[in-house]
């Protein structure tokens, strides 16, 4: 992850996920390599295949907005993806791309108290806040009885690729993992000074061959909420919704809350899940006070 060649990396992962016939062009035949050739993007892109030859070598790094929007209609981009592949070849001032590099290595991110005494107060809700690294920094009881990894100071990236337990409790594993490699990449932008960032994505890179390949496709999509479906060891089969919000006047943290369907059997079970939690904690207490 150097950025050396950011946009030309991106443009190659990206036409190699488009068939040929999803642009109106006869597939088969021999290809040495999946997807669109270099010369076919830049036919239907309306440019010369030097000038795209060029762009994927990093020779020209400022084409012009018409043509990465060319570019990305013919890659089949959204819009999320379409912001990413503009913003690749945006010059941002110097203090904009140092600010994150110049940063202390590893310094906690503090959590606003009253958002602490707000997810405590939430015995029905699991919650926690993250960082834009997916560091956990501060969980609710109900949401610590979900999983173990819901602790402060676990990342929750490397968790879920790289902890089995996650998997087994991850009926939806694949596609999580889709989407959370996918927001990585949507947070990163052009932005490959970031230390941190570059640490966790070679370490993954280097630990988990699923990751590694994800990370290739160059997917772009933004943290959204999602319906996780959970197998709990204690309860069986959760489906809950996750919503995702920006903290105001934080550098980058979000809450992540967690509900079910009222009325329905998940909800039932997470009230279950939270009693046989709170249980537990009183037990421990008493524990603790004997000795």
């Amino acid at each position: 992850m150097d950025g050396s060649n950011a946009l030309g990396e991106f443009l190659r992962a990206r036409r190699a996920l488009v068939r040929p016939e999803d642009v109106g062009l006869p597939g088969g035949g021999l290809r040495r390599v999946p997807g669109l050739r270099r010369e076919e993007v830049a036919l239907l892109a309306g440019i010369s295949s030097d000038y795209y030859l060029r762009l994927e070598q990093g020779r020209d790094r400022n084409p012009s907005t018409q043509v990465l929007e060319a570019l990305a209609r013919v890659l089949g981009l959204d819009r999320d993806a379409t912001r990413y592949l503009l913003a690749l070849t945006q010059d941002r001032p110097a203090e904009v791309r140092h600010a994150r590099r110049d940063r202390v290595p590893h310094e906690p991110e503090q959590v606003p108290a009253s958002i602490l005494q707000l997810i405590g107060g939430w015995p029905r809700n699991p919650a926690y806040v993250q960082n834009r690294y997916t560091d956990i920094l501060a969980v609710n009881a109900l949401c610590a009885a979900l999983s173990p990894n819901y602790a402060p100071g676990v990342n929750l990236m490397r968790a879920v690729f790289l902890d089995p337990a996650e998997r087994e409790l991850r009926r939806d594993w694949e596609d999580l993992t889709e989407e959370g490699v996918a927001a990585l990449r949507a947070y990163a932008g052009p932005d490959s000074d970031d230390p941190r960032l570059r640490d966790l994505v070679g370490d993954l890179s280097l630990r988990s061959e699923r990751f590694r390949t994800l990370w290739a496709r160059h997917e772009v999509r933004p943290r959204r909420g999602r319906t996780n479906h959970l197998t709990h060891p204690l309860v069986g089969d959760l489906e809950l919704r996750s919503d995702k919000l920006s903290m105001d006047a934080t550098d980058g943290l979000t809450l992540v809350v967690c509900h079910a369907e009222p009325g329905s059997r998940s909800a039932e079970l997470l009230d279950i899940l939270g009693s046989l939690s709170a249980t537990g904690a009183q037990r421990t207490a008493a524990e603790e006070r004997e000795d």
